[in-house]
């Protein structure tokens, strides 16, 4: 079992960058498949990226690619999210989850990952 600990969220104006790092303790990191997620105020849970267990395979949400980039250390145990020309519609709680599988192909669904961390906010003001 991994426990997930995000970090990295803050408040930043739009067009603006920010970095969230995932760090996991226990289990076997580097075997595993890693994702993240964003719930806004109102708005169901949704996906916003995903990376394979050697980091060779990613996928993102249509509304992310080409502004977001998830990347993974596995020396590190750490998964990140780099989010660049952030846009107030990505104010969100940030999670990041783990799914116990070497598989390349890439949930999208929150109910196929196994373990999730706390969450960290990103607010992006216009």
């Amino acid at each position: 079992q991994v426990q997930l600990v995000e970090s990295g969220g803050g408040l930043v104006q739009a067009g603006g960058s920010l970095r969230l790092s995932c760090t996991a303790s226990g289990g076997t990191f580097r075997f595993y498949t890693m994702g993240w997620f964003r719930q806004a105020p109102g708005k169901e849970h949704e996906f916003v990226a995903a990376i394979n267990w050697s980091g060779g395979v990613t996928s993102y949400a249509d509304s992310v690619k080409g502004r977001f980039t998830i990347s993974r250390d596995n020396a590190k145990k750490t998964v990140y999210l780099q989010m660049n020309s952030l846009k107030p519609e990505d104010t969100a709680v940030y999670y990041c989850a783990v799914k116990y599988s070497s598989s390349s192909r890439l949930p999208q669904l929150g109910s196929e990952y196994n373990d999730w961390g706390q969450g960290t906010q990103v607010t992006v003001s216009s």
